[in-house]
């Protein structure tokens, strides 16, 4: 994963006592480290450690390598190995690790026991090292690099750990017959065994029941030119093909606008909640066929998104719309209550981006938005509306029974979800400003089968 990296630069300075010497050496430790993805207190990681060992008289290597393992809270350790030259030539291996104590954190992390053995294994000397936080922190701190924002938001953001469900989903509708078109790809990092990659496509008629099928689960193994790969389904930056039972696609998706972020920028870039939603191509079109039955549906200029999801798992419950509402402007909505303690009995929080003239609204933070919001969740027709910023907005969706399809699933913990989805949902959108002591028509829209929606329940 080129460019989504941590790296910084440490020194560690003591004493080194070497077996049948009275008197210990001084000992230096100057360091460069390269760990994978964003360097997180509760994660798991390691990466490669080069730099210097030096002790005077006896080692003075600057091209000492090795590994460091960073894991302060799921291990409460963090270990340094490497291999390095001493002045008589021999090979030698320097093992160490700070045990991270929740009691004393800032001393626990700032010393370091080191061990130094030969090439057979022989105990020559043991060290402590310290990192002088007066005279090295600015220094540290100054050298740290965070991974770089990825260029493609499209692109998988897992790094190997258990417990994470990312998605990618792409809805359009077919402008000539008004249907509708679900294609979902899921990876799922359970908390404990493989990550498995796997799906489903389902086709909305109108005036017919929904074609769905599922395809995988497959081993996960990251694409390295494509956004996701399952089996025969892939899905890259412009293309999207594949099967699932009697489903099959090629589809060529073209446009998209400017990214939509649903949540706050940084709840994306910095994976600070348990889960977030990014709309890369929130007005997409689609060019190409897709077959279900014994039925040929070929599209030309349909209009739909490309959306992407990272987290812990999916909401307790939760409703989702994605409305192209015609000439670049689009309405994005997720209303959710969390899975997680306390924050489980909390009405559903909002998070609504109108994208209308090429302004965004609300014009700040979308959580922080949420809170003058109030979401209705249920079936067939569920509803948001309250203040957005200085306007206010109510937002209508029906899901027709007869044009929804329920999804039964697991979260990374095994936890099932059933999602109901209608890529045929009507939609109705009222915004209004105010005038006086009123509030006045700004813009109107309805939908009529067109609406892209779904409501999660447990």
């Amino acid at each position: 994963m080129s460019g989504r990296r941590t790296t910084f630069s440490e020194v560690m300075a003591g004493t080194l006592r070497l077996a049948g010497e009275e008197r210990p050496r001084p000992m230096r430790l100057e360091l460069d480290v390269d760990l994978p993805g964003v360097l997180c207190p509760w994660g798991d990681t390691e990466g490669a450690l080069t730099g210097r060992v030096v002790v005077p008289g006896w080692a003075d290597d600057e091209a000492a390598s090795g590994r460091l393992r960073v894991a302060p809270l799921a291990a409460r350790r963090i270990r340094y190995t490497m291999d390095f030259t001493a002045a008589d030539g021999r090979r030698l291996h320097l093992d160490g690790w700070k045990t991270v104590a929740p009691r004393r954190p800032v001393r626990s992390m700032t010393s370091l026991p080191v061990t130094v053995t030969d090439e057979d294994g022989t105990v020559l000397g043991e060290a402590r090292l310290r990192f002088d936080l007066r005279r090295d922190l600015a220094a540290f701190l100054a050298s740290f690099r965070l991974p770089a924002r990825p260029d493609d938001p499209m692109r998988s953001r897992w790094r190997g750990r258990p417990g994470r469900l990312e998605v990618w989903y792409t809805t359009l509708t077919d402008p000539a017959t008004g249907t509708g078109v679900w294609l979902h790809h899921e990876l799922v990092a359970p908390d404990t065994g493989e990550a498995r990659a796997h799906g489903w496509a389902a086709v909305f008629p109108p005036g017919g029941s929904p074609v769905f099928a599922r395809f995988g689960p497959h081993g996960w193994s990251r694409p390295e030119d494509a956004v996701f790969t399952a089996g025969p389904v892939v899905q890259t930056a412009g293309r999207l093909t594949g099967t699932a039972g009697t489903i099959g696609w090629d589809l060529r998706e073209s446009g998209g606008g400017r990214p939509l972020h649903t949540f706050p920028r940084w709840a994306w870039e910095r994976e600070l909640l348990p889960a977030a939603q990014i709309v890369p191509k929130p007005t997409a079109v689609y060019d190409g066929v897709v077959r279900f039955g014994d039925r040929t549906l070929t599209l030309r200029g349909a209009p739909g998104g490309s959306a992407h999801i990272y987290g812990h798992g999916n909401a307790r419950r939760w409703a989702w719309l994605h409305a192209d509402l015609g000439g670049g402007d689009v309405c994005e909505i997720v209303a959710a209550v969390s899975t997680r303690p306390g924050l489980d009995r909390l009405p559903p929080l909002p998070l609504v981006r109108l994208r209308v003239d090429g302004t965004d609204l609300p014009s700040g933070d979308p959580l922080l938005a949420a809170l003058r919001l109030r979401a209705g969740i249920g079936l067939p027709t569920w509803t948001v509306q309250g203040r957005l910023g200085d306007r206010w907005l109510r937002v209508e969706v029906t899901q027709r029974p007869e044009e929804t399809v329920a999804v039964d699933y697991a979260d990374p913990d095994g936890a099932p979800a059933v999602c109901h989805n209608s890529e045929r949902a009507d939609v109705r959108i009222f915004l209004a400003r105010r005038a006086g002591r009123s509030w006045e028509t700004e813009r109107e829209w309805h939908l009529a089968g067109t609406g892209h929606a779904e409501v999660g329940l447990r």
